[in-house]
């Protein structure tokens, strides 16, 4: 519910603060002292559209804040959340406007989009009036009240859970189906390009490997050459090692007369002919390298030519070959396979069709007899609001052909406002006194059920008097047992039910140079005076105080 609201340089308000209670709170005053502005800033703190005009002549910018108690369960808290914001069980909604027509808004403090506000302030304020229908214009609003008047709520989630698993299976299997029927029309190039491809059976990364290893013989070509040269320098006819190896063992025997002089000339001709060996063993081993079957090269050279084409035939680099080379064997598969499969989806799509179908039109039958109900109600309510010639009607048009996530119905509240005239949706065919009236007796029957926390009815006793606004405060009353109800009222019927009686008025400031708008709390004294003001006009006589008196006391009652 609204605890507090405060307004800042709005129009001709400079600073107000108001607490409110739950129950039901009326706001009088006489015409032009302030009422609409104090809605217009109101409904600019839930997301309404914003105006420069909206700025106190002489102020930069205008704020309007309002302080919301809700419980963790309520949908704002669930927005909230979703935008990663805390309720922490108390919301509140601020919203500045600047002289320039700019507009900031905040929740708890932090920024958020004029659309996240509006969203929020939906679910906590229902302002409805003569000529406000944001309540009743869109049908899928008259469903969900119908469903909130017969506790259909988990029916509809239901339902749209089915919804879901149907729309899953149903597009699963136009998947299906449509690549069933892309692989048809390409059948025969398909089993071609399939079947050559799994004979060429590239690899990943094939192409690469096998370039680096023809590369690799090519190069060794090239200089196998100078090393079998360097061998023969080393190992070969003209090799030292022999000589040198005779000229060792000549001087191993002079080593034993002549010990000093020859060793170190011996192990120096060992390390030479020890280094050629281990030369001669590199050598072998990178002529060993180098050497290959001159037939491998020409089977890598007829394997790169043969994933080339592939490449160049298919449009696809030479590493895709093996991605297409599956997709093509997959599309062939679902040619042959497909019809069995297209089978069993089109058996689970008529599986989920048929639960979705039942649950529906079960929802449907609930949703028409719940329709009867609420007629009876709501009729119950017209004879004491001056309707009692007019029909309310709740049309529910059912088609299975157009389903939908809520179920196959159409829902639309119809009236007829008088015998021998058509009946038509109630937003083109009541008046804006009667439509009010069909409003006011629609939220009693619902009473705290598909409504917002906090309602708003802004003058909706325009142009009736006497019993017709005196149930209209009686029922106002009875809806304030459930949910917050603020009233906007120009009938001291109505007034006189209020729990909190707020006056509007409005003072001249500055010698008359510029005017504010005030708002006080009425005490019971001052409330019997400002009731009998209603009663009598300009001049408050004994009659009308006493007349006020009579009213208040039958409130109490």
């Amino acid at each position: 519910m609204l605890a507090r609201l405060s307004i800042r340089d709005i129009v001709l308000i400079e600073r107000l603060d108001l607490e409110f209670s739950n129950g039901l709170a009326v706001l009088t005053g006489e015409t032009g002292a302030g009422k609409s502005i104090l809605l217009d800033a109101f409904a600019l703190a839930l997301g309404g559209r914003g105006d420069a005009s909206l700025v106190r002549h002489g102020a930069e910018q205008g704020q309007v804040t309002a302080v919301f108690e809700i419980g963790k369960e309520h949908p704002a808290a669930r927005i909230l959340a979703a935008n990663g914001l805390d309720a922490n069980g108390e919301m509140i909604l601020r919203r500045v406007q600047y002289g320039d027509g700019r507009t900031r808004a905040f929740i708890n403090d932090q920024s958020v989009s004029v659309q996240t506000l509006k969203a929020i302030g939906a679910t906590l304020v229902e302002i409805h009036g003569q000529h406000d229908e944001r309540a009743l214009v869109d049908a899928a609003t008259h469903r969900r009240l119908l469903d909130a008047f017969a506790g259909l709520e988990k029916d509809v989630a239901a339902v749209e859970a089915l919804w879901a698993a149907r729309r899953t299976a149903v597009t699963a299997l136009d998947q299906h189906r449509a690549g069933m029927e892309r692989a048809a029309r390409e059948a025969d190039y398909l089993r071609h390009a399939a079947d050559e491809l799994k004979k060429l059976a590239p690899k990943e990364g094939e192409e690469t490997q096998l370039a680096a290893r023809r590369t690799a013989m090519m190069q060794g070509e090239k200089i196998a050459g100078d090393l079998r040269d360097a061998q023969d320098a080393v190992s070969g006819n003209q090799s030292p090692i022999a000589a040198l190896a005779a000229a060792v063992r000549r001087l191993e025997r002079r080593a034993v007369s002549s010990p000093a002089l020859v060793d170190p000339a011996v192990k120096a001709m060992d390390a030479a002919i020890n280094a050629l060996e281990e030369a001669d063993q590199h050598l072998t081993a990178a002529l060993a390298a180098t050497d290959f079957d001159p037939l491998e090269l020409e089977r890598i050279e007829e394997r790169l030519f043969a994933l080339r084409a592939a490449a160049r035939k298919y449009s696809t680099p030479v590493d895709g070959l093996a991605a297409l080379a599956a997709k093509y064997a997959a599309d062939v598969v679902l040619i042959d396979a497909g019809a069995e499969q297209l089978k069993k989806l089109e058996a689970a799509a008529a599986a989920a069709d048929g639960r979705y179908a039942a649950a529906a039109a079960k929802l449907s039958a609930a949703r028409s007899k719940a329709a009867e109900k609420l007629n009876r109600a709501v009729h119950a309510e017209l004879a004491p609001l001056k309707l009692e010639r007019a029909k309310f009607m709740t049309q529910v048009d059912s088609d299975a052909d157009a389903p939908g996530p809520e179920g196959i119905d159409r829902v639309e509240f119809w009236v007829q406002t008088n015998p021998g005239t058509r009946p038509g949706p109630m937003m083109k065919v009541a008046s804006g006194g009667e439509l009010s009236r069909f409003l006011l007796a629609l939220k009693v029957v619902l009473s705290d059920r598909g409504s917002a926390p906090t309602l708003v009815f802004d003058e909706i006793d325009t142009g009736v008097g006497g019993a017709v606004a005196d149930a209209i405060g009686a029922r106002l009353a009875r809806l304030a047992h459930g949910v917050q109800v603020m009233a906007v009222t120009h009938a001291p019927q109505v007034a006189a039910r209020a729990d909190q009686h707020l006056l509007i008025s409005k003072d001249a400031l500055d010698r008359g140079k510029r005017v504010v708008t005030r708002v006080n709390t009425l005490a019971t004294l001052h409330r019997r005076e400002e009731i009998a003001r209603m009663l009598a006009g300009a001049e408050v006589t004994a009659e009308a105080r006493a007349a006020a008196d009579r009213l208040l006391e039958a409130a109490a009652a």
